[in-house]
């Protein structure tokens, strides 16, 4: 993998970020992310056959960065066109590309992933959200039951791609399947959690009480679910880094300008090194994620689903780590004025914390690589 980025990702970058100057903080959501489906940078991941750019993770997280460093990141892009989109367009069948993909690549459909669940938590072995056959007399499909929480933006997308479990015919137990749940689906219940942190995109938790679907709900070959659900957690890892990336990017750009001018003594706060050297390892910390996260996107695109898999996991937690860190200096920088809603940084200080919980936590992607990189046995 070169490090350099082509002229085209290049020419991307520079496209998106410009787009995100024109919209900047207090960017109207539904605004941005109209133009920036019109302008195909939402479905840059995906088939170009079905409305797609034909690129691929690499690119998209490139859209996702530099939305978050002009102060307007679209969370949802997290969900609905690399998790959803992705999962549809490798294991989707012929039916479900054609009517899900190209409303994905232009923005006009959104989806929202469920997985979480409130007694599973980071064990996703025990989720119970389970799928029954209906029989035929009853008009055949499938019947879910279970409930999610954590499920974001479930009040604006079209759909939820929901992570259950149907029981094995020869061996009785229980593997995953993924299902595509309409938002209007009866039994389908949704409740906002009540967040202390402020976002647009809204957080859930779902009840699903005899949900019936059609049999052509369920997303590729019921007896791959684990493989699906797992092309689906790397992209979320990838993009989740590409959006912590982009949030610290935008505070210590925010920081650095105002070292520059800030003066108190003689010099700029900037030229003195207690100022300068902590602003200058942010950026290092940032610089070395944005490498693991380019490679992890490079080896998923190229189809190695295990490489990825460590390098995904170690983009997100040096992301998420760089972010907290780079916030937290930026509003140390501004002293008293890191704090004001003039500067917007304060609501940071919550938000880039999101990196190192969600979608999995810190703790989990050291076990990860404690036990799948260096071969130490598990403790769990």
């Amino acid at each position: 993998m070169s490090i350099v980025e082509s002229r085209e990702s290049q020419d991307l970058r520079a496209a998106v970020a410009a787009l995100g100057r024109r919209h900047g903080p207090g960017f109207d959501r539904d605004t941005l992310w109209s133009e920036a489906g019109k302008l195909g940078y939402l479905g840059v991941n995906l088939p170009e056959e079905y409305g797609g750019g034909g690129g691929g993770l690499a690119e998209l997280s490139i859209v996702l960065e530099e939305l978050g460093a002009a102060g307007c990141p679209l969370l949802l892009m997290v969900v609905s066109p690399a998790i959803c989109g992705t999962v549809i367009a490798r294991f989707g069948t012929e039916e479900q590309k054609r009517t899900w993909l190209p409303g994905l690549a232009d923005g006009s459909r959104t989806m929202a992933f469920g997985i979480t669940e409130p007694d599973a938590g980071s064990n996703s072995h025990r989720i119970t959200t389970t799928a029954r056959e209906a029989a035929d007399e009853d008009g055949g499909g499938w019947i879910l039951n279970g409930r999610k929480v954590f499920v974001s933006g479930v009040d604006i997308t079209d759909a939820t791609l929901i992570v259950g479990r149907t029981e094995d015919a020869r061996t009785g137990s229980l593997k995953p399947c993924l299902f595509i749940v309409p938002r209007d689906a009866q039994g389908f219940h949704r409740s906002q959690i009540d967040m202390e942190l402020q976002a647009v995109e809204k957080q859930f938790e779902l009840v699903l009480d005899d949900v019936r679907l059609p049999a052509d709900a369920l997303v590729g070959d019921e007896d791959a679910g684990l493989l699906q659900l797992f092309a689906g957690l790397n992209p979320e890892r990838v993009m989740t880094a590409a959006f912590a990336l982009g949030m610290g990017r935008y505070a210590l750009d925010k920081a650095v300008d105002y070292a520059k001018t800030r003066q108190v003594w003689q010099q700029p706060i900037g030229a003195h090194q207690a100022i300068a050297h902590p602003l200058a390892q942010a950026h290092i910390e940032i610089e070395l994620a944005r490498l693991m996260m380019r490679k992890a996107a490079h080896l998923y695109d190229a189809g190695d689903d295990a490489g990825a898999g460590e390098a995904a996991n170690i983009a997100k937690y040096a992301a998420g780590e760089a972010c907290v860190h780079a916030v937290d200096q930026a509003v140390h920088t501004l002293g008293g004025n890191g704090l004001t809603r003039e500067y917007g940084l304060a609501s940071l200080i919550a938000a880039s914390r999101v990196a190192r919980i969600a979608p999995v936590s810190r703790e989990m992607i050291l076990n990860y690589v404690s036990h799948q990189s260096l071969g130490l046995p598990k403790s769990y």
